[in-house]
């Protein structure tokens, strides 16, 4: 029996292995394994709600192992470190607790067919002092830990009196850094009703810095006009051509010697995938660690080793890349997954070709804008407000289906539209 092993549980990672347990699990036609590192999975696009406190992942989250248990495929707790193409084998770092002690030693696991669906990190590109001094949200974990930093300066704000302002500094106008900084606001505005009354979004200074010409570079220039209309008309500093050339403790410096002072600092500018997967003997990639892929979405030197979503450098007809977005990965997942069912029945495989069906942003409760159809109207179709919100919302809703089902779906989206009632709308530990 053929053991198909996908590494990373993100979007589209889970959608396939999903797919793949239903179709060749649950037949017994093959094994399926899921590697990830972390217990749990959240919809990246999501990880900036983490960050402020507004979604908990301890109530939106989904567990791996039990969602396992249902979809017929096996999860393995691992963090990868290296891929042997030739002997077709991975190895997963030892696991240790918070004491030291090693709960599982170093392993290696064997795969016929291998998914490479890692994603991605956050880009520092070497600048002095990011790595020490600045907070990433590259998984739920960072959103976690930032998310207590912000819960105590809120704390230490609002004890400090009426004058006491926080300054908050996100590096990076991707989606990532607009949608955190409108989201910061959002929650600040929301602690009067949690024993902070005199805490509103005025006692919070953003300033967010782009180092482009404008914020969103990847989405048409009316969106990123629209979306920087709002965000300073919220009180957002934003700060274009402007490059961050070191971090230090209580701020950044700029190219043009100017410093931006902060309370606390977030760097959400570029993306890479992680540094091991540059070192594979054997896989082509981009400067970026990106896994060079033909159009099948197989490796360029092996037909049995794919690649999806952030980590996948596949080249397009105009010699542009596929940008790493979900939707990017969600086709990706599918064509995988057909191209898999054909190789099983020695059919012919099928190239992918990213379909764009365009891109919002979501700027929390006040707005969000967007276009779509993308590529099919020539990314004319501009939408805003109610309608915008009710797409970008869809999206999610899609995601939920994709890896539950329609019904259980449903039960869940009930879920939390009851738990939106009974339970705080914050998360306040």
């Amino acid at each position: 029996m053929k053991k198909i092993v996908v590494v990373g549980g993100g979007a589209g990672g889970l959608e396939l292995v999903t797919k793949l347990g239903h179709s060749f699990g649950k037949k017994h036609q093959a094994d399926i394994v899921l590697i990830d590192r972390s217990q749990t999975h959240i919809w990246k696009p999501l990880l900036h709600e983490v960050a402020t406190g507004s979604l908990d992942i301890n109530n939106d989250g989904l567990n791996y192992r039990a969602h396992a248990a249902k979809h017929h495929y096996q999860f393995q707790l691992g963090n990868l470190t290296a891929v042997d193409p030739e002997k077709r084998t991975l190895t997963l770092a030892s696991l240790s607790d918070d004491k030291g002690h090693i709960v599982l030693p170093e392993r290696t696991v064997n795969y016929d067919i291998l998914i490479m669906a890692v994603g991605s990190v956050s880009n520092d590109f070497g600048t002095p002092g990011v790595a020490d001094h600045c907070y990433f949200l590259d998984s739920h974990k960072q959103a976690e830990r930032f998310q207590q930093a912000l819960l105590n300066q809120f704390l230490r704000v609002h004890q400090e009196g009426s004058d006491a302002r926080l300054k908050l500094a996100i590096v990076g106008g991707g989606a990532t850094g607009v949608e955190l900084s409108a989201e910061l606001f959002h929650v600040a505005d929301m602690l009067k009703a949690y024993g902070m009354p005199e805490m509103s979004g005025k006692r919070v200074h953003v300033q967010l810095i782009e180092a482009g010409p404008r914020i969103l570079p990847a989405l048409p220039e009316r969106i990123a006009g629209l979306a920087t209309k709002e965000l300073v008309r919220l009180g957002v500093t934003v700060s274009q051509a402007t490059r961050v050339v070191r971090a230090y403790d209580g701020g950044f410096e700029t190219a043009d010697c100017g410093n931006i002072e902060a309370d606390l600092m977030i760097w959400a500018a570029g993306v890479k995938a992680p540094d091991f997967v540059a070192n594979i003997d054997g896989f082509e990639t981009t400067r970026n660690n990106q896994i060079l892929v033909k159009g099948t979405l197989q490796t360029t030197a092996f037909d049995n080793v794919y690649v999806i979503g952030d980590c996948c450098a596949c080249k397009q007809a105009d010699g542009s890349f596929v940008p790493p977005r979900a939707q990017s990965a969600h086709q990706m997942a599918s064509l995988v997954f057909e191209n898999i069912k054909a190789s099983f029945l020695s059919e012919g495989l099928k190239e992918y070709q990213y379909k764009d069906y365009g891109s919002l942003v979501n700027l929390s409760r006040y707005s969000t804008v967007g276009n779509l159809m993308g590529n099919m109207t020539g990314g004319s179709m501009f939408v805003e407000g109610r309608i915008a919100r009710f797409v970008y919302v869809s999206l999610y809703r899609l995601h939920l289906i994709a890896i539950h089902g329609w019904l259980k779906a449903t039960v869940i989206m009930a879920a939390q539209k009851i738990g939106k009632v009974v339970k705080p709308k914050l998360k306040l530990h």
